[in-house]
């Protein structure tokens, strides 16, 4: 991966906390994204779609709803950049996961709403 190419990927400010809060979560569905970043699910999936053909994300389909993880191709400075800045500006994700947990318990709203 080119460093242009990430920068100005994540010079986005939806792409840049969809990739920070799957970083940081591991692996997020659309609707989990949807409620955390108070969007709408188009908006939502056509960031992780650019991230995805930029090979950043992967995604897998199970029912009507897609995952994203980080790619595990990306190199390794990629992972170490997302990783301090989560580290050095908690902030910039920490409402948007305030959100994320105001779903309650996330293994049954998972079967409930991802499946």
């Amino acid at each position: 991966m080119k460093p242009l190419t990430l920068f100005k990927s994540l010079a986005d400010d939806t792409r840049l906390k969809c990739m920070l809060l799957i970083k940081d979560q591991g692996e997020l569905c659309v609707c989990e994204l949807m409620e955390a970043l108070d969007q709408g699910q188009p908006k939502v999936s056509r960031n992780l779609a650019l991230l995805r053909s930029e090979s950043m994300l992967q995604s897998s389909k199970q029912g009507q709803w897609v995952y994203y993880s980080l790619h595990p191709d990306l190199p390794t400075w990629v992972c170490e950049l997302l990783e301090t800045t989560l580290q050095s500006s908690p902030e910039t994700i920490s409402i948007n996961l305030q959100s994320l947990e105001k779903m309650g318990d996330r293994p049954e709203r998972l079967s409930l709403c991802c499946d």
